[in-house]
């Protein structure tokens, strides 16, 4: 029997840390993003969602929209951390992405924003969410993407590197879009969808950056972190390289954010299906020399 991989982040670190944000004011511009990106996307499904499970996002913030928008006779938030009462009523429980305390079928709507990118297991954790729908039950979930940040990782790496002579892990892996409609079919959803959209925001340097990824609980919580205090004149140096290579001409920084976005259903007989290899009724050669089709 194999064992599993190693973890590669410390999720009780990451609960702590977005516990902090949340006392100190947190910031959630992304979040606000993935927020008006679902309910626009929701606009375009002509269904009712009687049953909705927001599992694992930060904040109430998309519960709350989506219970406005939909008004589910039942509505379950999965949440990181204890939460308040909130001012809508919903039902509410602590617990873990990578392992959901629910029984299969009971949602017709699933949601998690901002929170797949930091499991250990994500291939598993999509396998529960898709179990936890009724057949035909759609799934949408928002993570970020493996451009995020690659401004402020040059940068770290550059100075570290001169510095210390090597990099220590600093910043998340982030999944590739590329691979996300692999993992949606993996763990059997029908007709997965993964797209990404860049996200630019400006700051007046590294430091202002820095310091909304703290309000974000997005510190670094990788299993392999250095623990050590880091070497004098690090964080200089790396903020001389951001703006030596990622300056506009006013002098600000910017910094990417992928945010992926992920939609699949549960699977049912109404859905459409592709057609079985051999079925077609016309050859690819006629199709593309304009040739009429046998008995047409």
């Amino acid at each position: 029997m194999t064992s599993p991989p190693p973890p590669i982040f410390d999720r009780r670190l990451t609960r702590l840390r977005l516990a902090r944000a949340a006392t100190q004011g947190a910031e959630d511009f992304l979040l606000v993003h993935a927020i008006e990106e679902f309910s626009a996307r929701l606009a375009t499904i002509k269904r009712e969602f009687c049953a909705i499970l927001d599992a694992g996002t930060p904040s109430p913030r998309l519960a709350a929209r989506l219970f406005e928008l939909l008004h589910p006779p039942l509505f379950v938030r999965m949440a990181p951390l204890p939460e308040g009462a909130g001012g809508f009523s919903l039902m509410r429980l602590v617990g873990d992405e990578e392992n959901l305390p629910l029984r299969p079928e009971r949602f017709d709507l699933a949601v998690s924003a901002l929170s797949l990118q930091n499991l250990n297991d994500l291939p598993g954790a999509l396998v529960q969410l898709r179990r936890v729908l009724k057949p035909d039950g759609l799934f949408l979930g928002c993570l970020l993407g493996g451009q995020s940040l690659y401004e402020l990782r040059t940068a770290l790496a550059v100075a570290e590197s001169e510095i210390c002579g090597g990099i220590s892990p600093r910043v998340a892996p982030f999944a590739d879009v590329r691979d996300m409609g692999g993992l949606m079919q993996r763990a059997g959803f029908a007709l997965p969808v993964a797209d990404s959209e860049p996200v630019t925001v400006r700051y007046a340097d590294m430091f202002g950056l820095m310091k909304d990824l703290r309000a974000m609980g997005a510190a670094n919580a990788l299993v392999a972190r250095l623990r050590q205090p880091s070497p004098k004149g690090l964080f200089m140096r790396a903020a001389k390289v951001y703006a030596d290579r990622f300056a506009d001409p006013d002098g600000r920084v910017r910094a990417t954010f992928e945010m992926i976005f992920l939609s699949g259903w549960a699977p049912h007989e109404s859905q459409q299906k592709p057609l079985a290899p051999g079925s077609a009724k016309m050859r690819l050669a006629d199709a593309l020399t304009n040739k009429p089709v046998p008995g047409s």
